[in-house]
């Protein structure tokens, strides 16, 4: 076997649909790219129009299949709408990634049930329903991928990890309940662990030099992370060649959580 039919063996995508949230920017940009020109179908899923129909069109003028879907994971019935308008567009999804994320992190002392319930719903409870959804019935195909994004805060708590690096650590815990009821059944489940990444949703930290110069300083590559070092992971997780990886929580981030 020549090496370009043993790499689309193991990587390609073609044939595949792929619902990605939080698609339209930082890293679930990136890895909504990655998927596309990969070979999938891909329906991106945020909030804001705009960039939702730019991430569309980029991807489509590179001769991707793309399209998108707005809508509101904060609550359960816009999860719901969701699901059904991306199953119009596209169809049942063989590759759910769930990389939408509210970043509200008060002090725990003056964080209030309104921040508690917005991060939780968004961060764990939206993963969790489209799990529900789309879980079955990719087992029942006997072909199914769900990848989480989730955040060093899952496993140590620093800069007011809060409601956030809760939500977090339960989006693991989800993962590997996913796993244990759907590998059977070839649906792997896992999660990807960033360090920091220069992505909209660390805006706050980002501004400070000092904290993203100590940041990239804690990592062995000497840099903080980009969305695009999600790209390989991404494909490498929702593809036939981690059939034998589920349950993980991988680690992209430049060697910031063993230094």
């Amino acid at each position: 076997m020549t090496s370009q039919p043993y790499l689309a063996e193991l990587f390609s995508l073609q044939g595949r649909v792929a619902l990605v949230t939080g698609g339209s920017s930082g890293i679930g940009r990136a890895i909504a790219g990655a998927l596309a020109r990969a070979g999938a179908r891909v329906v991106v899923v945020a909030r804001r129009e705009k960039e939702l129909v730019e991430t569309v069109e980029e991807l489509r003028a590179e001769g991707c299949r793309a399209d998108w879907v707005s809508g509101d994971l904060g609550t359960r019935d816009g999860v719901r709408a969701v699901a059904r308008d991306a199953v119009e567009l596209a169809g049942e999804p063989d590759i759910l990634v769930n990389s939408a994320g509210i970043n509200l992190r008060p002090p725990l002392g003056e964080l209030g049930e309104d921040v508690w319930d917005t991060t939780l719903a968004v961060n764990l409870e939206a993963p969790f329903l489209l799990g529900q959804r789309f879980g079955p019935g990719m087992a029942e195909r006997g072909f199914g991928r769900i990848i989480h994004v989730t955040s060093q805060q899952a496993h140590r708590a620093f800069v007011q990890s809060g409601a956030y690096g809760v939500s977090k650590g339960g989006l693991e815990s989800l993962a590997r309940s996913q796993a244990e009821a759907w590998s059977p059944h070839g649906v792997t489940c896992n999660t990807l662990v960033p360090g920091f990444v220069m992505t909209p949703l660390n805006a706050r930290l980002a501004d400070d030099p000092g904290k993203v110069a100590e940041l990239a300083a804690r990592t062995m590559v000497g840099r903080n992370g980009l969305a695009e070092d999600f790209a390989g992971a991404a494909v490498f997780l929702a593809g036939g060649a981690s059939a034998y990886v589920t349950g993980q929580s991988i680690f992209v981030d430049g060697g910031l959580s063993v230094h």
